[in-house]
Formats: structure tokens, sequence, C-alpha cells
């Protein structure tokens, strides 16, 4: 028994950017910025990707994860919905980091 999936590529891109965040947010928590919502970011890096194996593992023959997942946001399901406002938390987060970041620079350089 076979079930479609997500091509390797977007594996790839997925793990890489969920590794990322985890690395940064341990790196933000060392430099002692953004303490709070670093350790949230940990925490969200690391229980989204195993509620969506979990949840993937039950789905119907012929539909990807994305698909499963697009189905249960619209049937309403918590895990799904923990799962999308994981991965937009994620952007906002990665959003303050830069910014942050930036800002921080700038500072730096003017005086």
């Amino acid at each position: 028994m076979y079930w479609e999936t997500l091509p390797t590529w977007f594996w790839v891109i997925y793990y890489l950017f969920l590794l990322t965040t985890l690395g940064s947010s341990i790196y933000s928590i060392i430099i002692k910025r953004m303490k709070v919502l670093s350790i949230i970011t940990i925490i969200i890096a690391i229980t989204v990707p195993i509620i969506s194996l979990v949840n993937s593992i039950g789905r119907q023959e012929g539909i990807n994860e994305f698909e499963h997942l697009i189905s249960h946001l619209m049937q309403g399901s918590f895990w799904s919905i923990y799962t999308s406002c994981g991965y937009l938390f994620f952007f906002v987060w990665w959003f303050l980091f830069l910014y942050k970041g930036k800002v921080k620079n700038q500072v730096k350089t003017s005086n």
C-alpha cells in the first residue's frame, strides 16, 4: 500500500527551515534576546512536526500531507489549527528575529 507524499525537495526545505528555526531560537536564548518567544519557538518547533506526523499517518490513500492538513483545517480539527498557527508563528518569529537584529545593527553603526 503506497500513499501519495510531497516531493523530496519539499521535505528537505521543510526540515532545513525547522532546524534553522530551532537553531536560531537557541542562539537567541544564548545571546539573551527574545527569550520568552524563543522558548515558545523551541516548543512549537518540536511539537508541530510530531503532531503533524502522528495525525498524517492515518490519512486516506491518494492524499498527501498538505491536502490532509487543509482537509482537517476546514473540518476544524484542533491538531490542524495548532499546526497552522505554529507555522504562522514561525514566520512572525523570523520577522521579529531579523527585524530586531537589523535594528540592533543600525543602532551600533550609528554610534
